[in-house]
């Protein structure tokens, strides 16, 4: 075996190893990595600090600000969640009466089905039995959790470690990236760095654009709901802002929540036909101002390879996974590319075919 061969045999080795290691860590790695990605998207705000105050201070500051902000946020948006999904919850009664009432014997009359075919009756005594044990399970779902030394762990990781380490690894960027830099062999660095120049810029452009792009999808939503006077409009234009990053899954949850909830609310078209139309609108401001004006075409993936990143990160490494699942994807796009570059380049692809 030639000294080459068991070089690549042992690079190959390695990194089998380390991904393996990756995947069996999985849970305990993905705070870790969630909060790389927190100190990555902050780390401009403190390079534009820096010129005017030290490291530390500017990471403290902007650390300060964020932790804040999200603070406050989160003040206000769990009551006023809080209040619309009872709101929602207190309105199903007169829905199973509307449904009752008027639904099931319109279906009846022009399907012409048997009147006892679609009784309320076994679904009503289903919702009662099932909501009185919701506040039980619940309640026991809490305490088992609070009472497993897993379910405290995690709690930990996720309410204290991962700021935690999103400060410290913001204030050490410069320095970590100087370390990883002087462990290259010096005939790698070229590539590498030019690599990792064209991986931050369509990261960090995909990132901070995408952030934009959901915030301003999830405020739009919001209002042209309360416009149509949906009582939920705060809960369903988050959540349909928070998915926006996965193409057209945004609108579709958006448009399924909010015309349930309109059902329940309206019980008439009108105003499903509004809301069908806010969607409408949200998906032609998102593909043709916001997403070309915020994102362009950075990531360059096909929306359903999309779709496969975001249900593969969170097959493997649950919440965490399905955030890191783009911006993962966006340094893998940049990486094929280069290698699809030098495979083109190369004397093998050019060979033409034997007479």
């Amino acid at each position: 075996m030639t000294p080459l061969l068991q070089r690549r045999l042992l690079i190959g080795a390695v990194a089998t190893g380390a991904l393996v290691l990756v995947y069996l860590l999985g849970p305990v790695l993905a705070p870790f990595f969630g909060a790389a990605l927190l100190a990555y998207i902050a780390d401009p705000l403190v390079e534009r600090l820096q010129r005017l105050l030290p490291r530390s201070w500017a990471t403290a500051l902007v650390f300060a600000v964020l932790s804040l902000a999200g603070l406050l946020a989160l003040l206000f948006a769990i009551p006023a969640l809080q209040r619309q999904l009872v709101s929602l919850l207190e309105q199903l009664p007169r829905f199973l009466d509307w449904l009752e009432q008027t639904l099931m014997p319109w279906l009846q009359a022009h399907l012409d089905l048997p009147p006892d075919m679609l009784s309320m009756a076994s679904a009503r005594a289903w919702l009662q039995d099932h909501w009185a044990q919701a506040g039980t399970y619940a309640a026991q779902g809490l305490g088992q959790l609070l009472t497993s030394g897993l379910g405290l762990i995690g709690i930990l990781v996720n309410v204290v470690v991962v700021p935690v380490v999103t400060f410290y690894l913001l204030r050490d960027w410069p320095q970590l990236l100087a370390r990883v830099d002087a462990l290259l062999p010096h005939r790698w660095r070229p590539a590498v760095r030019e690599f990792a120049t064209d991986a931050d810029r369509v990261l960090s452009g995909f990132l901070h654009g995408q952030l934009l792009v959901m915030l301003a999808q999830g405020t739009f939503y919001a209002v042209a709901l309360s416009v149509v006077g949906l009582n939920q409009a705060l809960l369903i234009g988050f959540a349909a802002g928070l998915v926006t990053f996965v193409p057209y899954l945004g609108g579709v949850i958006g448009l399924t929540l909010a015309l349930i909830a309109g059902l329940v609310q309206f019980q008439d078209l009108p105003h499903l036909l509004a809301i069908g139309g806010v969607f409408a609108a949200g998906q032609l401001l998102e593909s043709l101002l916001l997403t070309p004006l915020l994102v362009g075409d950075r990531l360059g993936l096909h929306p359903v390879a999309v779709i496969f990143a975001v249900m593969a990160g969170g097959q493997l490494f649950g919440f965490f996974g399905v955030l890191l699942a783009l911006p993962v994807s966006a340094v893998l796009v940049v990486l094929l590319r280069r290698a699809l570059t030098r495979y083109q380049d190369s004397a093998w692809y050019a060979q033409e075919p034997p007479c």
